[in-house]
Protein backbone atom coordinates (compact mmCIF):
# COMPACT_ATOMS: atom_id res chain seq x y z
CA UNK A 1 0.00 0.00 0.00
CA UNK A 2 1.20 3.82 -0.91
CA UNK A 3 2.48 5.81 1.91
CA UNK A 4 1.69 9.21 0.98
CA UNK A 5 0.76 12.05 3.62
CA UNK A 6 -1.38 14.19 1.97
CA UNK A 7 -3.73 15.72 4.41
CA UNK A 8 -4.43 19.31 4.40
CA UNK A 9 -7.24 22.30 6.23
CA UNK A 10 -9.16 20.93 2.56
CA UNK A 11 -9.49 17.46 2.82
CA UNK A 12 -9.28 14.93 1.96
CA UNK A 13 -12.39 13.87 3.81
CA UNK A 14 -12.31 9.95 2.82
CA UNK A 15 -10.34 7.46 1.09
CA UNK A 16 -11.51 4.40 0.56
CA UNK A 17 -9.38 1.12 -1.06
CA UNK A 18 -11.22 -1.49 -2.45
CA UNK A 19 -9.97 -5.07 -2.80
CA UNK A 20 -11.67 -8.09 -4.11
CA UNK A 21 -8.99 -10.73 -4.58
CA UNK A 22 -11.37 -13.31 -5.81
CA UNK A 23 -12.29 -11.23 -8.73
CA UNK A 24 -8.94 -9.45 -9.51
CA UNK A 25 -10.67 -6.02 -8.19
CA UNK A 26 -8.30 -3.54 -6.93
CA UNK A 27 -8.89 0.18 -6.83
CA UNK A 28 -8.95 3.47 -4.97
CA UNK A 29 -11.63 6.75 -4.21
CA UNK A 30 -10.64 9.78 -2.67
CA UNK A 31 -13.00 12.14 -2.20
CA UNK A 32 -11.47 15.23 -1.53
CA UNK A 33 -13.91 17.77 -0.56
CA UNK A 34 -17.53 17.75 -0.43
CA UNK A 35 -18.34 21.83 0.84
CA UNK A 36 -20.06 22.37 -1.91
CA UNK A 37 -21.95 19.43 -2.61
CA UNK A 38 -21.62 16.16 -3.39
CA UNK A 39 -17.82 15.47 -5.46
CA UNK A 40 -17.59 14.59 -9.38
CA UNK A 41 -14.51 13.41 -10.35
CA UNK A 42 -13.43 10.70 -13.06
CA UNK A 43 -13.02 6.90 -12.99
CA UNK A 44 -9.17 6.32 -14.66
CA UNK A 45 -8.30 3.29 -15.21
CA UNK A 46 -4.41 1.75 -15.51
CA UNK A 47 -2.07 -0.59 -14.55
CA UNK A 48 0.13 1.95 -13.05
CA UNK A 49 -2.11 4.03 -10.76
CA UNK A 50 -1.66 5.06 -7.01
CA UNK A 51 -3.01 7.29 -4.34
CA UNK A 52 -0.23 9.50 -4.55
CA UNK A 53 -2.04 10.02 -8.13
CA UNK A 54 -5.40 9.72 -7.25
CA UNK A 55 -5.27 12.47 -4.70
CA UNK A 56 -3.58 14.66 -6.49
CA UNK A 57 -6.26 14.11 -9.00
CA UNK A 58 -8.90 14.62 -6.65
CA UNK A 59 -7.57 17.79 -5.30
CA UNK A 60 -7.15 19.56 -8.91
CA UNK A 61 -10.98 18.04 -9.21
CA UNK A 62 -12.02 20.15 -5.96
CA UNK A 63 -9.94 23.17 -7.51
CA UNK A 64 -11.54 22.50 -11.59
CA UNK A 65 -15.23 22.71 -9.57
CA UNK A 66 -14.78 25.26 -6.94
CA UNK A 67 -13.07 27.49 -10.12
CA UNK A 68 -16.10 26.63 -12.26
CA UNK A 69 -18.24 27.83 -9.67
CA UNK A 70 -19.99 23.85 -9.71
CA UNK A 71 -22.32 22.92 -6.48
CA UNK A 72 -19.86 20.00 -6.71
CA UNK A 73 -16.59 18.86 -4.48
CA UNK A 74 -13.69 16.68 -5.76
CA UNK A 75 -12.92 13.28 -6.07
CA UNK A 76 -11.49 11.01 -7.76
CA UNK A 77 -11.05 6.92 -8.42
CA UNK A 78 -8.40 4.77 -9.63
CA UNK A 79 -9.12 1.03 -10.92
CA UNK A 80 -5.91 -0.94 -11.17
CA UNK A 81 -5.80 -2.58 -14.70
CA UNK A 82 -5.45 -2.37 -18.48
CA UNK A 83 -8.07 -0.60 -20.24
CA UNK A 84 -7.73 -2.77 -23.48
CA UNK A 85 -9.00 -5.81 -21.46
CA UNK A 86 -11.49 -8.08 -22.90
CA UNK A 87 -14.89 -6.08 -22.63
CA UNK A 88 -16.54 -8.58 -20.72
CA UNK A 89 -13.60 -8.92 -17.66
CA UNK A 90 -13.39 -5.08 -17.93
CA UNK A 91 -17.28 -4.90 -17.67
CA UNK A 92 -17.03 -7.02 -14.53
CA UNK A 93 -14.52 -5.22 -13.19
CA UNK A 94 -16.13 -1.95 -13.56
CA UNK A 95 -19.98 -2.98 -12.31
CA UNK A 96 -18.38 -4.84 -9.04
CA UNK A 97 -16.18 -1.33 -8.42
CA UNK A 98 -19.73 0.45 -8.92
CA UNK A 99 -21.01 -1.72 -6.27
CA UNK A 100 -18.29 -1.66 -3.92
CA UNK A 101 -18.57 2.17 -3.78
CA UNK A 102 -22.51 2.45 -3.61
CA UNK A 103 -22.98 4.41 -0.49
CA UNK A 104 -20.45 6.09 -1.13
CA UNK A 105 -23.68 8.92 -1.95
CA UNK A 106 -20.66 11.80 -2.08
CA UNK A 107 -19.25 10.45 -4.93
CA UNK A 108 -20.33 11.11 -8.81
CA UNK A 109 -18.73 8.79 -11.05
CA UNK A 110 -17.34 10.65 -14.49
CA UNK A 111 -15.00 8.92 -17.49
CA UNK A 112 -11.55 9.59 -17.44
CA UNK A 113 -8.27 7.86 -19.20
CA UNK A 114 -9.22 4.03 -19.66
CA UNK A 115 -13.31 4.71 -19.29
CA UNK A 116 -15.67 5.80 -21.63
CA UNK A 117 -19.69 6.22 -21.30
CA UNK A 118 -20.24 2.64 -22.50
CA UNK A 119 -18.18 2.49 -18.72
CA UNK A 120 -20.51 4.88 -17.07
CA UNK A 121 -23.70 3.25 -18.23
CA UNK A 122 -22.33 0.45 -16.67
CA UNK A 123 -21.97 1.68 -13.40
CA UNK A 124 -25.65 3.95 -13.64
CA UNK A 125 -26.84 0.83 -13.84
CA UNK A 126 -24.99 -0.67 -10.78
CA UNK A 127 -26.05 2.92 -8.84
CA UNK A 128 -27.57 5.08 -10.55
CA UNK A 129 -24.76 7.54 -10.14
CA UNK A 130 -22.49 8.62 -13.04
CA UNK A 131 -22.00 11.24 -15.50
CA UNK A 132 -21.12 11.31 -18.94
CA UNK A 133 -23.58 8.60 -20.17
CA UNK A 134 -24.30 7.60 -23.80
CA UNK A 135 -26.93 10.28 -25.13
CA UNK A 136 -29.45 6.66 -25.54
CA UNK A 137 -30.17 6.92 -21.55
CA UNK A 138 -30.00 10.59 -21.44
CA UNK A 139 -26.14 11.73 -20.92
CA UNK A 140 -23.82 14.08 -22.54
CA UNK A 141 -21.02 11.63 -24.14
CA UNK A 142 -18.05 14.03 -23.12
CA UNK A 143 -15.36 12.93 -25.12
CA UNK A 144 -17.61 11.82 -28.53
CA UNK A 145 -18.69 16.12 -28.31
CA UNK A 146 -15.42 17.44 -27.32
CA UNK A 147 -16.29 19.23 -23.85
CA UNK A 148 -13.23 19.21 -22.58
CA UNK A 149 -11.23 20.37 -26.05
CA UNK A 150 -14.59 23.12 -26.20
CA UNK A 151 -13.07 24.17 -22.57
CA UNK A 152 -9.29 24.24 -24.22
CA UNK A 153 -10.18 26.06 -27.07
CA UNK A 154 -11.51 29.02 -24.60
CA UNK A 155 -8.78 29.25 -22.69
CA UNK A 156 -6.51 29.20 -25.69
CA UNK A 157 -8.55 32.05 -27.45
CA UNK A 158 -8.53 34.23 -24.01
CA UNK A 159 -4.88 33.76 -22.89
CA UNK A 160 -3.12 34.13 -27.00
CA UNK A 161 -3.19 37.63 -26.79
CA UNK A 162 -0.88 37.80 -23.69
CA UNK A 163 1.44 35.53 -25.52
CA UNK A 164 1.62 37.54 -28.36
CA UNK A 165 0.09 34.64 -30.84
CA UNK A 166 -2.66 35.37 -33.00
CA UNK A 167 -4.95 32.17 -33.50
CA UNK A 168 -4.93 32.36 -37.52
CA UNK A 169 -1.78 30.81 -38.40
CA UNK A 170 -0.29 29.66 -35.41
CA UNK A 171 0.61 26.30 -34.75
CA UNK A 172 -0.28 23.63 -32.46
CA UNK A 173 1.46 20.15 -31.15
CA UNK A 174 -0.57 17.60 -29.05
CA UNK A 175 0.68 15.34 -26.96
CA UNK A 176 -2.06 12.30 -26.64
CA UNK A 177 -4.09 12.74 -29.33
CA UNK A 178 -6.98 11.24 -27.81
CA UNK A 179 -10.78 12.52 -26.65
CA UNK A 180 -9.50 15.52 -25.16
CA UNK A 181 -6.21 16.23 -27.66
CA UNK A 182 -8.53 15.76 -31.28
CA UNK A 183 -11.03 17.90 -30.57
CA UNK A 184 -9.18 20.73 -28.73
CA UNK A 185 -6.91 20.61 -32.79
CA UNK A 186 -10.00 20.42 -34.31
CA UNK A 187 -11.71 23.93 -32.08
CA UNK A 188 -8.46 25.14 -32.54
CA UNK A 189 -8.65 24.92 -36.35
CA UNK A 190 -11.65 26.44 -36.62
CA UNK A 191 -9.52 29.60 -35.88
CA UNK A 192 -7.00 29.28 -38.35
CA UNK A 193 -4.69 26.99 -36.14
CA UNK A 194 -2.59 23.92 -38.30
CA UNK A 195 -1.34 20.84 -35.91
CA UNK A 196 2.25 20.19 -37.23
CA UNK A 197 2.55 17.46 -34.51
CA UNK A 198 0.60 15.00 -32.77
CA UNK A 199 1.27 11.73 -30.50
CA UNK A 200 -0.23 8.85 -28.60
CA UNK A 201 1.10 5.68 -26.98
CA UNK A 202 2.54 4.14 -30.16
CA UNK A 203 4.44 7.03 -31.42
CA UNK A 204 4.36 10.47 -33.15
CA UNK A 205 4.07 12.06 -35.93
CA UNK A 206 5.29 15.84 -37.31
CA UNK A 207 4.82 17.85 -40.63
CA UNK A 208 5.35 21.39 -40.46
CA UNK A 209 3.30 21.75 -43.16
CA UNK A 210 0.17 20.91 -41.33
CA UNK A 211 -1.29 17.22 -40.39
CA UNK A 212 -4.66 16.30 -41.95
CA UNK A 213 -7.20 16.68 -39.20
CA UNK A 214 -9.58 14.30 -40.83
CA UNK A 215 -7.38 11.66 -41.25
CA UNK A 216 -5.97 11.43 -38.10
CA UNK A 217 -9.20 11.15 -36.60
CA UNK A 218 -10.06 8.26 -39.23
CA UNK A 219 -7.02 6.57 -37.94
CA UNK A 220 -8.16 7.09 -34.11
CA UNK A 221 -11.55 6.00 -35.04
CA UNK A 222 -10.35 2.84 -36.33
CA UNK A 223 -8.17 2.01 -33.19
CA UNK A 224 -5.06 2.81 -35.05
CA UNK A 225 -1.99 4.92 -33.63
CA UNK A 226 -1.03 7.98 -35.21
CA UNK A 227 2.25 6.76 -36.48
CA UNK A 228 0.03 5.18 -39.31
CA UNK A 229 -0.29 8.58 -40.53
CA UNK A 230 2.70 8.25 -43.03
CA UNK A 231 6.31 10.06 -42.83
CA UNK A 232 8.84 8.98 -40.81
CA UNK A 233 7.63 6.86 -37.59
CA UNK A 234 8.83 9.00 -34.63
CA UNK A 235 8.97 7.65 -30.65
CA UNK A 236 6.32 8.86 -28.72
CA UNK A 237 8.67 11.23 -26.55
CA UNK A 238 9.86 13.28 -30.05
CA UNK A 239 6.62 15.20 -29.73
CA UNK A 240 8.27 17.07 -26.95
CA UNK A 241 10.96 18.76 -29.07
CA UNK A 242 8.29 20.00 -31.64
CA UNK A 243 8.24 23.14 -31.79
CA UNK A 244 4.80 25.48 -32.32
CA UNK A 245 2.78 28.26 -30.75
CA UNK A 246 0.61 26.07 -29.06
CA UNK A 247 1.82 23.24 -27.14
CA UNK A 248 -0.90 21.04 -25.65
CA UNK A 249 -0.83 18.23 -22.75
CA UNK A 250 -3.65 15.78 -23.25
CA UNK A 251 -2.48 12.46 -21.82
CA UNK A 252 -1.08 10.81 -18.48
CA UNK A 253 0.22 13.25 -15.64
CA UNK A 254 3.99 14.63 -15.12
CA UNK A 255 4.70 14.65 -18.57
CA UNK A 256 6.33 17.42 -18.41
CA UNK A 257 9.28 17.56 -15.51
CA UNK A 258 12.71 18.77 -14.84
CA UNK A 259 14.47 16.70 -17.16
CA UNK A 260 12.66 17.81 -20.16
CA UNK A 261 10.88 20.89 -19.83
CA UNK A 262 14.04 22.97 -21.36
CA UNK A 263 13.16 21.28 -24.31
CA UNK A 264 9.33 22.88 -25.22
CA UNK A 265 9.92 25.31 -28.17
CA UNK A 266 6.52 27.00 -27.41
CA UNK A 267 4.68 30.48 -26.02
CA UNK A 268 1.41 28.43 -24.67
CA UNK A 269 1.20 25.59 -23.09
CA UNK A 270 -2.69 24.45 -22.26
CA UNK A 271 -2.88 21.63 -19.94
CA UNK A 272 -5.80 19.46 -21.84
CA UNK A 273 -4.69 16.48 -18.83
CA UNK A 274 -4.45 17.22 -15.24
CA UNK A 275 -1.71 17.43 -13.56
CA UNK A 276 0.20 17.13 -17.22
CA UNK A 277 2.96 19.97 -15.87
CA UNK A 278 4.96 19.48 -12.49
CA UNK A 279 5.05 21.88 -9.94
CA UNK A 280 8.89 22.80 -10.24
CA UNK A 281 8.72 22.57 -14.26
CA UNK A 282 5.81 24.85 -14.25
CA UNK A 283 8.02 27.43 -12.44
CA UNK A 284 10.53 26.78 -14.86
CA UNK A 285 7.85 27.51 -18.00
CA UNK A 286 7.19 30.78 -16.26
CA UNK A 287 10.85 32.05 -15.90
CA UNK A 288 11.46 30.98 -19.51
CA UNK A 289 8.47 33.43 -20.40
CA UNK A 290 6.11 30.77 -21.75
CA UNK A 291 2.31 30.78 -20.71
CA UNK A 292 1.28 27.52 -18.92
CA UNK A 293 -2.30 27.31 -18.39
CA UNK A 294 -3.30 25.76 -15.46
CA UNK A 295 -5.12 22.55 -15.96
CA UNK A 296 -8.19 22.70 -13.49
CA UNK A 297 -8.67 26.20 -14.97
CA UNK A 298 -8.25 25.42 -18.86
CA UNK A 299 -9.74 21.69 -19.08
CA UNK A 300 -12.76 21.98 -16.78
CA UNK A 301 -14.97 21.91 -19.92
CA UNK A 302 -15.49 18.40 -19.12
CA UNK A 303 -16.63 18.13 -15.63
CA UNK A 304 -18.56 21.53 -16.38
CA UNK A 305 -20.79 19.32 -18.80
CA UNK A 306 -21.01 16.67 -16.71
CA UNK A 307 -22.47 19.06 -13.94
CA UNK A 308 -24.96 20.14 -16.13
CA UNK A 309 -25.70 16.69 -17.57
CA UNK A 310 -26.18 15.61 -14.29
CA UNK A 311 -28.51 18.51 -13.77
CA UNK A 312 -30.76 17.83 -16.58
CA UNK A 313 -29.26 20.16 -19.09
CA UNK A 314 -28.97 19.80 -22.45
CA UNK A 315 -25.66 20.33 -24.71
CA UNK A 316 -25.77 23.22 -26.32
CA UNK A 317 -26.89 24.75 -22.58
CA UNK A 318 -23.41 23.25 -21.48
CA UNK A 319 -21.45 24.41 -23.99
CA UNK A 320 -22.79 27.74 -23.54
CA UNK A 321 -21.70 27.30 -19.88
CA UNK A 322 -18.34 26.02 -21.20
CA UNK A 323 -17.35 29.12 -22.56
CA UNK A 324 -18.73 31.68 -20.51
CA UNK A 325 -17.06 29.80 -17.30
CA UNK A 326 -13.99 28.80 -18.90
CA UNK A 327 -13.63 32.67 -20.27
CA UNK A 328 -14.06 34.24 -17.23
CA UNK A 329 -12.01 32.30 -15.09
CA UNK A 330 -8.61 32.11 -17.25
CA UNK A 331 -8.79 35.87 -17.55
CA UNK A 332 -9.49 36.40 -13.96
CA UNK A 333 -6.26 34.01 -13.53
CA UNK A 334 -4.04 35.74 -16.06
CA UNK A 335 -4.63 39.41 -14.41
CA UNK A 336 -4.46 38.09 -11.11
CA UNK A 337 -1.09 36.37 -12.43
CA UNK A 338 0.09 39.76 -13.28
CA UNK A 339 -1.07 42.37 -10.69
CA UNK A 340 0.55 39.85 -8.20
CA UNK A 341 3.27 38.89 -10.24
CA UNK A 342 2.79 35.27 -9.07
CA UNK A 343 2.72 32.19 -11.57
CA UNK A 344 -0.85 31.66 -13.45
CA UNK A 345 -1.15 28.23 -11.20
CA UNK A 346 -0.05 30.10 -7.68
CA UNK A 347 -3.09 32.86 -8.77
CA UNK A 348 -5.27 29.66 -10.00
CA UNK A 349 -5.24 28.18 -6.69
CA UNK A 350 -5.31 31.60 -4.96
CA UNK A 351 -8.80 32.06 -7.14
CA UNK A 352 -10.07 28.38 -6.45
CA UNK A 353 -8.83 27.66 -2.44
CA UNK A 354 -10.60 31.22 -1.53
CA UNK A 355 -13.82 29.47 -2.88
CA UNK A 356 -13.57 26.13 -1.73
CA UNK A 357 -13.04 28.00 1.96
CA UNK A 358 -15.87 30.05 2.12
CA UNK A 359 -18.09 26.70 0.51
CA UNK A 360 -16.55 25.45 4.23
CA UNK A 361 -17.16 28.59 5.82
CA UNK A 362 -21.10 27.85 5.42
CA UNK A 363 -20.90 24.37 6.48
CA UNK A 364 -21.58 23.23 10.48
CA UNK A 365 -18.93 21.25 10.49
CA UNK A 366 -16.01 22.83 8.86
CA UNK A 367 -14.57 19.26 8.20
CA UNK A 368 -14.38 19.38 4.06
Amino acid sequence: MDVFDFSDELGPAKVLHVNQPSLGLKAILVIDNVAAGPSIGGLRMAPDVSLEECFRLARAMTFKNAAAGLRHGGGKSVLFGDPAMPIARKEALIRAFAAAIADETDYIVGPDMGTNETCMAWIHDEIGRSVGLPRVIGGIPLDEVGATGWGLFHAVDVAAPDAGVVLDGATVVVQGYGAVGRHAARFLSNKGTRLVGASDSGGAVHDPAGLDLDRLDTLKGEGRSVVEYGGPALDREAVIDMAADIWIPAARPDVIDDSNVDRLQTKIVAQGANIAVSETAERRLSDRGILSLPDFIANSGGVICAAMEYAGAGMTAAFDAIGEKIRFNTGEVLERSKHQAITPREAAIELASSRVQEAMSYRRHSIY
